[in-house]
């Protein structure tokens, strides 16, 4: 129960500096005219600002801080440090636009922290193609490639209100749920941390009227990060089956749980490639784009 306790409160903390925080990044943003101006590209036809994922990042932090204090989480410092790099590049994007090139680089530099000082790696792949353990060059370009992937996955799908921080908070609940039920309490802990400062969020983007808000790069390079590692740590716990909870053929559940980004990405850089340009430039052939093409309202694109 004291562990139960610790997760709910954790959440509670996200929510609370998550909420409490968006109002005055909202002045502050309108103040010093940070905001997103409509254009051919995005659904708003209003003046919104974008700075939402200052209000994620620092609850997150400060509520998984918190909620892991005395827990043998080594890893959480490398993680943390591996946030604040994409923290300073979502914000230079959201201020004063970032080439594609620029950003990629910056998650690549994000990945091999993670994977060379917190150890954060995928080192087995569960018999698919026949295979187990895999070599640790593999398994150093497998993990750089899935982080940059579900990275980018989540920056993609943030194009509605409420879509990447929805879908983020259901895939969060899932890996969170799993972790918690099979004792791994610190990513238990990191996984609702992030729900609460993505509820906080959730509730000024999609009702939000003088306080409506984005998340912007910032918030969705965060969110791609984070839920990376939840993805990693999750079929590396599930090496193991001797554990109540041990799930089988944990890539493809990790693969069903983000089936919507995952998908959506990979069918956007198909387009683009086939159609010789760059995936990373960008278009409207998200999924949530058709969808408000074919006339559903945001809410029900979402």
């Amino acid at each position: 129960m004291p562990e139960l306790l610790i997760v709910f409160a954790t959440f509670a903390i996200a929510l609370f500096v998550s909420a409490y925080s968006i109002p005055t990044i909202v002045a502050v943003s309108k103040m010093k005219h940070l905001c997103d101006e409509p254009n051919s590209r995005k659904a708003t036809q209003t003046i919104v600002p974008t700075l939402g994922g200052l209000a994620i990042f620092a609850a997150f932090v400060i509520a998984v801080t918190l909620g892991s204090y005395g827990k043998p989480f080594q890893e959480l410092r490398y993680i943390i440090g591996g946030l604040i790099i994409l923290f300073f590049i979502g914000i230079k994007d959201d201020i004063l636009v970032l080439s594609a090139r620029k950003k990629l680089m910056a998650q690549i530099v994000t990945a091999l922290i993670l994977v060379f000082l917190a150890d954060i790696r995928f080192t087995h792949v569960h018999g698919f193609m026949g295979l187990s353990h895999i070599p640790f060059s593999v398994s150093v370009i497998l993990t750089v490639f899935v982080m940059i992937v579900i990275t980018n996955a989540f920056n993609l799908i943030d194009g509605i209100d409420g879509l990447a921080s929805g879908i983020c908070m259901l895939t969060a609940f899932a890996f969170g749920g799993w972790f918690y039920l099979a004792g791994h309490y610190e990513y238990a802990i990191m996984a609702f941390a992030l729900i609460g400062a993505l509820a906080g969020f959730f509730i000024f983007n999609v009702k939000g009227q003088t306080n409506k808000i984005f998340m912007g790069d910032t918030g969705s390079l965060i969110l791609g990060l984070i839920m990376s590692v939840l993805v990693v740590k999750f079929n590396e716990f599930n090496i193991d089956q001797t554990n109540v909870y041990a799930i089988r053929s944990a890539p493809a559940v990790s693969f069903g749980i983000l089936i919507v980004p995952l998908f959506d990405t990979i069918r956007v850089f198909s387009i683009r490639i086939l159609h010789k340009r760059s995936p990373f430039s960008p278009d409207k052939n998200h999924v949530h784009q058709r969808l408000l093409h074919m006339g559903y309202s945001n809410l029900k694109a979402t």
